[in-house]
């Protein structure tokens, strides 16, 4: 049963809690922020904050902001280099943390993400969704969710988007709630949403059609 999208609390108490939050959070984020930009500034070259467009509710697309945690460079020497190879000394601190998400606020208070919600992805992903993993929008993007902290990048893509359209049928405040305790708890344990400097998702290619006939 479709119940998640269509309440009271999703349609509007989620929004203004939101809000709140974020606007709770703005000052001592903004000081962190700071901190964290001066450190990427001395260790390497470029700018401090990454944007890339990310698409949003409804699939309309949007800047996000984060912190950036690799250097600019791509290639060495001749050889590309892999995404553990970019990390600085600073920006695993940082991702370990989650520090690198703070900026996003920005996006909260624009309306364009929520705390909690399915992690919006990457552009070129939208013609490979199927019909039913397309839904993964009908909600507001967010920082952390339901995917993120069940299991990440050690789950298929065909979990991870499973579990994105679970949050679109079930968002409620206790869900939220539930999320956002399971994000505190695995940032202190460094597992679950950002376990994981180390490992990187493969790209998404497309739901097989093996894999749809199997479920």
């Amino acid at each position: 049963m479709k119940k998640g999208k269509d309440g009271i609390y999703s349609k509007y108490i989620k929004r203004i809690l939101d809000l709140i939050l974020a606007i709770i959070l703005s000052a001592p984020a903004f000081l962190i922020v700071v901190l964290c930009c001066i450190a990427i500034k001395i260790e390497s070259k470029g700018p401090a904050f990454f944007v890339q467009e990310r698409p949003g509710y409804k699939g309309k697309v949007f800047k996000i902001y984060k912190l950036r945690t690799m250097r600019v460079e791509t290639v060495k020497d001749g050889k590309h280099l892999s995404d553990m190879e970019r990390m600085t000394r600073s920006g695993r601190i940082i991702r370990m943390l989650s520090l690198d998400e703070l900026p996003q606020i920005l996006n909260i208070l624009k309306g364009e993400m929520s705390f909690i919600g399915n992690r919006p992805l990457l552009v070129k992903y939208l013609p490979l969704y199927t019909p039913e993993q397309m839904r993964r929008h009908d909600v507001r993007p967010g920082i952390s969710g339901w995917a993120q902290v069940n299991g990440r990048n050690e789950i298929t893509w065909e979990q991870k988007f499973e579990k994105d359209v679970y949050y679109v049928d079930n968002v409620s405040f206790a869900l939220d709630m539930k999320i956002l305790f399971m994000t505190v708890k695995n940032v202190f344990a460094r597992s679950g949403i950002n376990a994981g400097v180390n490992e990187t998702m493969q790209e998404f290619s497309g739901t097989k059609e093996e894999a749809l006939i199997h479920k």
